[in-house]
């Protein structure tokens, strides 16, 4: 390196250009009595956890059928002892943390388990789907015996998997569905002396604080008009005559009889002691027995040595329970996390101070930004304002994803349909700040679910109601070796870029716990720097510093020159007189010794700098 060819371009404000060109003029900075609008008042914890979530009726599934609402003999089905020593290896290697579990416990089916399990198959009226949905729940103290190889021994083969699962240094995560159970809930496997839910309500009265359920007393059940759930063939006692009188409420707050076919009409709503119906008031005192209950069912998972709980739909429950609920088994498990299914920003703060969550969805913010970013409808404003506005003063308790089971995969039609389109956007979701960031299982290949599965038909996302194989995650699974023997070389080319954007975000410092710095404004002016669809960032501690620069244009590359001023060097902790190499670890490049880059389409940098010794301005 010619370190005096170097210092002959030195910048005075330390904005670094290339050799052949002018320095860049920064941006006046600001009087420091002000509040920089450009960084987060935010102390950053480390927070980083990499959550590798996957289905996992579907992830270990090598049959390639895929006839629409087909059997399990038929379409097949993944199983715990799929996810193998090798799976978990590759898994480990993405630079993955922890691994949802998605669709363990038991829930409505209408495949039978009678002679195997002594499950009978339940009633098609009130069944989504031929596999049914993982969040109809069944059985709160069972896991569901599809996914076991020898069904009576399913508890078995999940605990096996919570063992293999840690001998690889990946913990464990599990749903838990606090608002809302099948309509033929019924536990078997509950432990001596638990009351099950329902056994002792008073089903006289449309709400009692004791209640598990709410009634709708003297008014049967009626099943959706036209509820068809497999096409042109019947399911068991698929007639429309589900009995259940008198009726519960609906599990999406439906206090009626009838609800329609959109509703969540398969489930009930659980009583936290909240009378829906009157005014919405509470009887938080004495302790509702749902909360004791569903304490219970908490810590029993919490014995089985899983490491935390993904909870769906956590607002549809009082933050009160929250409360009471996440001590009582922390008492139990002290390192255990909860992270909270949440949709609506101006409750983030109630749900983590109050309702003691760990961690909360960043659905509504980052991913509906990057979303729009993603299918050119935005901008990178998007991303401004989640950080200045949405999660400013959290952000490390944000998890942020871009896909999971409840949207649509980024290479479908009804998404993005490029997956490569995910580049830039991935990589501020896992970089923005030191909250954990989500892989969904097939995003890394690029997976679109562009087929009509059955039920779930063909809505852009792997179907969670139907049997079924991912047809472009089997060509990684590869009939169970994991290796990826089937993928074609722009398959490769994406997976090698999601590994290399975990590992970098899991073992760099400054992206896992360093505070954050926007450059949106401070390139501004800058020539080739279209701040519409290019986005710059720092994250840095007192030991290292990183440079992200992304572009989401589709077909537009650019060759800024990246301007870092003076006043933020020395935020960071760098000498202004010094000079300094530029390393892009995430694409894994040489050290270059200025900041003019090019940025084709679709493409991320993420630079470390380091300071040049012995060298001065």
């Amino acid at each position: 390196m010619n370190h005096a060819l170097l210092a002959a371009s030195a910048l005075a404000l330390a904005a670094f250009a290339p050799l052949t060109t002018p320095p860049p003029v920064a941006p006046t900075p600001k009087p420091a009595a002000l509040a920089d609008p450009n960084t987060t008042d935010e102390t950053p914890k480390d927070n980083k956890l990499v959550i590798y979530q996957l289905m996992t009726r579907l992830f270990g599934n090598k049959v390639a059928l895929n006839k629409p609402y087909g059997t399990i003999v038929e379409n097949g089905c993944g199983k715990f002892n799929d996810i193998t020593d090798k799976a978990l290896t590759e898994i480990k290697a993405l630079g993955v943390s922890h691994v949802w579990y998605t669709g363990v416990i038991e829930h409505a089916t209408m495949t039978d388990y009678t002679t195997a399990a002594g499950i009978p198959a339940d009633d098609a009226d009130v069944v989504k789907g031929r596999a049914g949905s993982p969040y109809a729940i069944k059985d709160y103290y069972d896991v569901d015996p599809d996914l076991a190889t020898n069904p009576k021994l399913r508890m078995a083969e999940y605990e096996a998997l919570i063992k293999r699962t840690h001998e690889h240094g990946l913990q464990v995560l599990m749903d838990f569905i606090p608002n809302h159970v099948a309509r033929s809930y019924k536990s078997d496997a509950k432990p001596a002396g638990v009351v099950d839910l329902g056994a002792v309500d008073d089903k006289t009265k449309a709400f009692a604080p004791n209640n598990n359920f709410y009634y709708l007393p003297g008014q049967p059940f009626v099943v959706p008009a036209g509820y068809n759930p497999l096409g042109a063939a019947k399911g068991p006692r698929e007639d429309g005559k589900y009995l259940e009188n008198p009726a519960k409420a609906t599990g999406n707050d439906v206090f009626k009889p009838n609800p329609s076919i959109d509703d969540w009409f398969e489930t009930t709503k659980l009583n936290y002691g909240v009378d829906y119906q009157n005014g919405r008031k509470n009887y938080f005192e004495p302790i509702p027995d749902t909360w004791k209950k569903m304490r219970d069912i908490l810590v029993y998972w919490a014995g089985k040595n899983v490491d935390g709980f993904r909870c769906d739909v956590a607002e549809m429950v009082p933050v009160e329970f929250w409360a009471y609920v996440i001590p009582e088994v922390k008492k139990v498990k002290p390192d255990i996390i909860f992270i909270a299914e949440a949709y609506n920003p101006k409750e983030y703060k109630t749900y983590l101070t109050q309702g003691k969550f760990d961690f909360l969805y960043d659905k509504v913010g980052l991913y509906d930004g990057l979303r729009r970013l993603m299918r050119q409808e935005g901008t990178t404003d998007d991303i401004t304002k989640v950080w200045k506005e949405e999660s400013n003063g959290f952000g490390s308790h944000m998890v942020r994803f871009l896909e999971n089971h409840d949207e649509q995969r980024i290479a479908s039609p009804d998404f993005a349909t490029d997956p490569k389109r995910a580049i830039p956007a991935m990589t501020v979701t896992a970089t923005l700040a030191s909250g954990p960031v989500m892989l969904y299982f097939g995003q890394e290949v690029g997976e679109p679910a562009s087929a009509a599965e059955g039920f779930s038909g063909a809505d852009g996302r792997s179907t969670i109601f139907d049997y079924w194989g991912v047809p472009e995650h089997q060509k990684w699974l590869n009939q169970g070796k994991f290796d990826g023997g089937k993928l074609n070389i722009e398959q490769q080319q994406l997976r090698s870029f999601y590994k290399r954007l975990l590992n970098v975000t899991s073992k760099n410092e400054a992206l896992r716990r360093g505070k954050f710095y926007e450059l949106q404004d401070a390139n501004n002016l800058g020539k080739e720097y279209d701040q519409r669809r290019l986005y710059s960032y720092l994250r840095y501690t007192d030991k290292q510093a990183m440079l992200v620069v992304v572009n989401f244009s589709v077909d537009k590359a650019f060759r800024p020159t990246i301007v870092i001023p003076a006043e933020v060097m020395t935020r960071m902790g760098l000498n202004t007189k010094k000079f300094y190499t530029y390393t892009d670890v995430l694409n894994e490049e040489e050290p270059v010794n200025s900041l003019y880059i090019k940025l084709p389409p679709l493409s991320a940098r993420i630079f470390e700098l380091k300071e040049i010794p012995n060298t001065k301005r």
